[in-house]
């Protein structure tokens, strides 16, 4: 009875410490999921799976210590030195995975000449930086910012991209092509397509493109598209035919 009573107690305050533990993860994901990978970022940029793995190792692994050293007849001081050790340990374990989240974080959306790309922050060489438009060179916190690349000054800067692109460092990623959306909103339309096309290339995703048209409330003739590029997936935007705004994103392949 005594076993059965002792391995209640430790049960008990598990519970409570796995009660604290998903608190404070609800509290994290808040601060993920609205300000810095809002949708559609929490699916195409893995905010989502990131989120997971960080705050799951730290919710299973407090209430699982605590299930294992607690024991009630410990001194009351000792007691509290084992919860603050633990508890120390968790907020520097959480803190240092939402720091790994955010500066893995997306900051800007890029009209990169035929598609929309997604730039993270660790992406982005902060020797470089400087080189953008003033507005533009303090990276956002509260999710990803609109803007564009500008066109190319001369075939050798545009030579001299492509190499770096091939060596790994992306069109968008080049904060020193950067400037503002608006002055390419003309280009965007250009590039973009009618919606109308999309539904005749992919017939067989025509509930998913369906969707995705109504949801945003508009008519098929005032839609265009774009891909939507991040590191390993493609998705589609679905922009104003007059001013280039993103309206909808589904995840669909386009190019």
């Amino acid at each position: 009875m005594t076993a059965i009573r002792y391995w209640k107690q430790r049960l008990r305050a598990s519970a409570i410490h796995l009660g604290i533990s998903l608190c404070a993860a609800t509290m994290a994901a808040v601060l993920v999921f609205w300000l810095w990978y809002p949708y559609p970022y929490r699916e195409i940029s893995g905010g989502r799976s990131l989120f997971i793995l960080v705050v799951a190792v730290d919710i299973i692994v407090g209430p699982l210590v605590t299930l294992i050293i607690f024991n009630k007849n410990k001194p009351r001081r000792e007691l509290v030195s084992d919860f603050m050790i633990i508890g120390a340990l968790q907020v520097l374990a959480l803190g240092y995975g939402l720091w790994t989240v955010f500066v893995a974080r997306p900051v800007y959306l890029v009209y990169e000449y035929d598609r929309l790309s997604v730039v993270h922050a660790v992406d982005i060489n902060d020797g470089i930086l400087s080189k953008a438009p003033p507005s533009l060179q303090k990276l956002p916190v509260t999710g990803p910012s609109l803007i564009a690349l500008r066109k190319f000054k001369n075939a050798s800067e545009q030579f001299d991209a492509t190499m770096q692109a091939l060596a790994g460092i992306p069109l968008s990623a080049r904060s020193d092509l950067w400037q503002p959306y608006a002055s390419r909103t003309g280009d965007v339309l250009k590039s973009a397509r009618p919606v109308k096309n999309l539904r005749e290339r992919f017939a067989s995703q025509a509930a998913l493109i369906d969707q995705a048209i109504s949801e945003t409330g508009r008519s098929v003739d005032s839609l265009r598209y774009l891909p939507m590029v991040d590191r390993e997936k493609v998705w589609t935007v679905l922009i104003d035919a007059e001013n280039a705004e993103p309206l909808g994103y589904f995840p669909l392949d386009s190019f």
